[in-house]
């Protein structure tokens, strides 16, 4: 089982780590802020994810809020100080799965991660895209042309898959912005000209007809 833990604090986030790993047996990838679990957990797949509430950058509820408005339906489970009741129902109304109040026995955490993963939760967007030569596989986080591997970051796959699931459709800049890097992020469009250029460079035939189309003023676009 792979588990994505989001978790400021670091003696706690280092002894989960340890417990999930030594005790479990699990896969574990341990982010510190919210903007990297974000942009991990919709670029990679896993079967649990486990979000502090009070992370930096992007807090817990906001990540989860996010995930689900782009369709994400893997399993979520909030950890947090905060233990009145009102809180709890925050914390499940942003779209969390379990919602598990610290201090708590690890014990505990485990056995409500195994429920989680007991259900049948769908992967993120469906496992294989052929897009012309090109084969994405968002359960994997690859992409072949041919057979051929090509590299990307964790961002540049979550641009393409982004631009791909929304095939034929304009994406403007803010969108993209919103989706990739988040709303609060503190860069401009020109980051999204960056990417798309990084992009481009990876995925086009050179002399054939680039994959990404821009439309001047709005936005980017894949046709194919």
């Amino acid at each position: 089982m792979k588990i994505l833990l989001a978790e400021d604090d670091h003696r706690l986030g280092k002894m989960l780590e340890h417990m999930l790993k030594r005790k479990e047996g699990y896969s574990v990838e341990w982010y510190t802020n919210g903007n990297e679990a974000y942009e991990y957990a919709l670029s990679s797949h896993y079967d649990v994810l486990i979000l502090d509430w009070m992370l930096p950058e992007l807090d817990g509820i906001t990540v989860c809020q996010r995930l689900r408005k782009s369709g994400y339906t893997g399993a979520i489970i909030i950890l947090t100080a905060k233990d009145n009741v009102m809180d709890r129902v925050k914390g499940l109304d942003s779209g969390a799965d379990d919602y598990l109040t610290k201090p708590f026995e690890f014990e505990e955490l485990f056995a409500r991660i195994r429920v989680l993963a007991r259900r049948n939760f769908a992967p993120l967007h469906g496992d294989v895209f052929i897009l012309g030569n090109l084969t994405i596989d968002r359960t994997k986080h690859t992409l072949h042309r041919e057979g051929i591997e090509i590299s990307l970051t964790p961002r540049e796959f979550h641009l393409l898959d982004l631009l791909i699931r929304n095939k034929g459709k304009v994406l403007t800049r803010e969108v993209i912005l919103d989706r990739v890097w988040g709303y609060h992020a503190d860069v401009g469009s020109n980051s999204v000209d960056a990417y798309i250029k990084l992009l481009r460079k990876k995925i086009d035939v050179p002399g054939e007809k680039t994959i990404i189309s821009s439309i001047r003023g709005v936005g980017y676009s894949v046709e194919k």
